[in-house]
């Protein structure tokens, strides 16, 4: 069954031309990811085919008894409301069910109430609520009552993204859906994708989640579309096959164009005199060798400042904010070359400690010692404020006109900004122009070119494509000097780090050897510890840091033999929760008999408030259900 079919679509902006004569159609079922470079027109096809854009030329279709959620890079929400109002004013029939029961309880409307119940009761909505907080808790929003306006950049992306997920659309369609989630939001936003039978259509750079999510991979490269029927690896396997067809017949097209190009200038002036057809011919060919050109290479090879024996102590570093600990006594002694990932959920404390180390935030406690030689490149979340009428040349030759390598060779801007892939019309084109990601990748080469040699990198592969990445990750694999990362990416973490902080909470950093996915590995192999256990466990070790390189992961037989016995209360426990929460649930449907057989007005608010408590109390039962299941 088709859903989505688009014809003939044209997008230029200026003398620019995006794409032209593009086809493409999404069928029931499909997981379509769009990938391409930055620039390119992932987004702005996205858009086009979401509705929000008019295309130039050409036609969107879409089926008529289907529903769409549409997920934009830069969402446009309503700063009056609160979170919860913003996620409710979603459309879906469950969502209208939920508003009109809410608007006849708050205007004692006894016919709209009754209505409103039995339509709450035919979808099965009673439960609604409690799926929105549990989507939003997940996704990193605990605060529901928060207001919109009060939130940040990725704090706004993130309800966004719960408002679409919760009307369960048809038709998914989410740009760049993993940015600004911490990795556990993720990876629980793959398994939502992964077991839902929806269909969707995004663009995303996390080659980890397009692999394990998605069945087909749309490539927009110079303005066409080459769609793959598989997910990211075979995608990456038969795009190797497409380059290397491509470029055998690229070799005998400007073979065959030096032979008639020959011919054109052996040949009289006179138009006339030549053959027309061969003359058509020739100007086909020369626009087709002239257009067709490959990717480039994205060079990083500059040089990097020397680097002493002393680079970075740190000693009993501490910071909090109000009553929220971040940092409890932290230290540590980076090494060359160390390559460090620092992972932890949303408001954890990352960037307050990338921003304490690179000496923008002051600790309230304890001491960081910084080598003479040591030499920071700090990339940030933050885009760099630059003006937007200023060029790119400009931009970068406000900070260096030449610049050496690491061979010693020295370079202009404009060979620089060539090696990042801008050429030479880019270069003159003005800031406002640049796509998200070509700012992004002008910020990289910003901060490299000041021949750094301790990077601090907080999200660099936001917005970044995924040419640009592989070389990115390349150019850290050779690096000499010492590397901290925070990134949601974990395969550019699995494949640059060594060891990473892990950050708990309440101001415990944990440094485990391995990359993100040993961790995760070993994380989940732990035994499930209750709340109280651990916070007993924590008033005796106070996050006294191992040595990197040694492992403070226990090995098998550790974890097997720490695993906690159920003591006969919380056995009893467990069998009493089962039973309890078995009764609630025959209560609770009693109650809703209730409801659909009438009754008065104040019968009617009773129960529907006797319900929604019997909910509250399902959920809090069935969490301490499942924490005693883990060792009972």
């Amino acid at each position: 069954m088709n859903y989505l079919s688009a014809e003939n679509l044209k997008k230029s902006y200026g003398d620019r031309t995006l794409f032209q004569n593009l086809t493409f159609g999404i069928s029931r079922g499909d997981k379509i990811a769009i990938v391409g470079a930055n620039g390119s027109g992932k987004t702005t096809l996205l858009s086009i085919l979401a509705g929000a854009m008019a295309p130039d030329a050409g036609l969107v279709s879409q089926r008529k008894d289907i529903t769409v959620g549409y997920l934009d890079q830069q969402p446009d929400l309503n700063d009056a409301l609160t979170v919860m109002e913003v996620v409710l004013a979603g459309e879906s029939a469950q969502l209208d069910a939920v508003r009109a029961y809410e608007l006849a309880l708050a205007h004692d409307d006894h016919a709209g109430l009754e209505q409103a119940m039995s339509d709450m009761e035919k979808l099965e909505a009673w439960d609604y609520e409690a799926q929105i907080r549990q989507i939003l808790g997940e996704l990193g929003i605990q605060d529901v009552e928060q207001m919109v306006g009060s939130l940040s950049g990725g704090q706004r992306k993130r309800v966004s993204l719960a408002r679409v997920l919760i009307q369960n659309p048809d038709l998914l369609i989410l740009d760049e859906p993993t940015n600004h989630l911490d990795l556990e939001a993720i990876e629980y936003l793959e398994g939502f994708l992964t077991t839902n039978n929806g269909t969707l259509l995004m663009v995303s750079h996390d080659r980890y989640f397009l692999d394990r999510v998605c069945n087909q991979i749309a490539e927009m490269d110079n303005g066409q579309l080459y769609t793959y029927k598989g997910n990211y690896a075979y995608f990456l396997e038969k795009k190797d096959e497409r380059e290397t067809a491509a470029a055998s017949e690229l070799t005998k097209d400007r073979n065959t164009f030096r032979r008639e190009l020959d011919w054109m200038r052996r040949q009289p002036k006179a138009r006339g005199t030549k053959a027309q057809y061969r003359i058509d011919a020739f100007e086909d060919l020369k626009e087709k060798t002239s257009g067709k050109k490959s990717d480039g290479d994205l060079d990083l090879n500059l040089r990097m400042a020397r680097l002493g024996s002393k680079i970075l102590e740190v000693e009993n570093l501490s910071k909090r904010f109000g009553n929220k600990v971040l940092l409890d006594h932290f230290s540590y002694t980076f090494k060359r070359p160390d390559r460090v990932g620092l992972i932890g959920k949303n408001g954890m404390g990352k960037t307050t400690l990338m921003n304490m180390l690179t000496g923008q935030l002051r600790p309230d406690s304890g001491k960081i010692s910084t080598g003479g030689t040591v030499k920071f490149g700090y990339y940030t979340q933050t885009e760099l404020d630059l003006p937007e009428n200023q060029r790119v040349i400009d931009v970068v030759q406000d900070v260096a006109e030449v610049m050496k390598l690491a061979n010693g060779d020295t370079i202009t801007a404009t060979q620089l900004l060539s090696r990042f892939l801008f050429d030479r019309s880019k270069q003159y084109d003005f800031v406002a122009k640049l796509s998200g990601g070509e700012k992004r990748r002008l910020q990289l080469l910003l901060v490299l070119v000041q021949n750094p040699n301790f990077l601090i990198l907080d999200e660099p592969t936001n917005d970044l494509d995924i040419m640009t990445l592989n070389v990115l990750e390349d150019f850290l694999l050779n690096f000499p000097g010492c590397v901290l990362i925070v990134t949601h990416d974990r395969y550019f973490m699995d494949r640059l780090v060594e060891h990473v902080f892990v950050m708990e909470g309440e101001g415990k950093v944990r440094d485990f050897p391995g990359n993100y996915t040993d961790y995760r590995d070993w994380r989940d192999a732990q035994p499930k510890v209750s709340a109280r256990n651990e916070k007993a466990n924590s008033a005796v070790a106070k996050n006294q840091l191992p040595s990197p390189v040694v492992s403070s992961a226990p090995d098998k037989g550790d974890i097997n033999s720490a695993r906690k016995k159920p003591s006969f209360k919380e056995i009893r426990e467990y069998e009493t929760l089962e039973k309890e929460i078995d009764s609630l649930e025959q209560h609770k449907g009693n109650v809703v008999t209730l409801l659909n057989t009438g009754g008065s007005h104040e019968q009617l608010v009773a129960w529907a408030k006797e319900i929604k408590l019997i909910d509250q109390t399902i959920a809090e039962k069935s969490e301490r259900w499942l924490e005693l299941a883990e060792f009972i």
